[in-house]
């Protein structure tokens, strides 16, 4: 049976590099190569390929975004992503969006070859290492926002995000209807709970803590 595949990434070194080593298999047939996330769905829609190895960074349409059309128009292809690196929160979207299989570039060869046929074959070939990375980093990260979530009062939060989207002070007391002092007074309880030093520090705190 031969496999209908088709190529997607930015980089036409990559493209070719990629195209020579399936075609160096009896099995498959590449039917579509393409830089950027259009041309990789109107190829999806018009030639149905069996699977598409898909890059995650690419111009007018990310690997992501392209698995959520897939999804959301119920398109036939199963997908592998393959990337040269990819953060936590990417690998969560890939896999809720559908992704079939996700390997790195510095896979071997045969290694790709072999999780493209298991993909088409109907399962998975997810990197363990990146996938299990990703769920501990994104359950401690859950863990840290409730606990701080638990030390600042909903008025406090809600302090903070105006502070980290650039608010000063009189902005914030005549968006919540309190005066500028008393803007100053939360703060200060604010600096104490999370134990910041000023402002910047407070910023810098809600953005690593997605408290923002």
């Amino acid at each position: 049976m031969t496999i209908r595949i088709a190529l997607a990434d930015d980089h036409p070194i990559v493209l070719d590099g990629l195209e020579q080593l399936f075609l160096l298999e009896g099995d498959f047939t590449v039917v579509a190569r393409c830089r950027d996330g259009e041309t990789t769905l109107a190829a999806l829609r018009e030639l149905r390929p069996d699977v598409l190895v898909l890059d995650v960074r690419m111009p007018r349409g990310d690997g992501i975004e392209v698995l959520a059309t897939i999804q959301r128009e119920e398109l036939p292809t199963r997908v592998l992503v393959l990337t040269a690196a990819v953060d936590d929160e990417q690998v969560v979207a890939l896999l809720r969006h559908g992704a079939h299989g996700l390997v790195l570039k510095e896979t071997a060869p045969d290694r790709l070859v072999a999780a493209v046929r298991h993909v088409h074959a109907g399962g998975q070939e997810l990197d363990p290492a990146l996938v299990t990375r990703a769920v501990e980093n994104l359950v401690r990260r859950d863990r840290a926002v409730r606990e701080v979530a638990r030390l600042l009062t909903p008025r406090e939060r809600e302090i903070v995000r105006m502070v980290s989207s650039g608010m000063r002070n009189r902005a914030l007391a005549d968006q919540l209807g309190i005066s500028e002092g008393t803007v100053k007074i939360h703060l200060h309880r604010i600096y104490e709970k999370l134990q910041v030093a000023g402002r910047l520090e407070l910023v810098l705190f809600a953005q690593k803590h997605h408290l923002d």
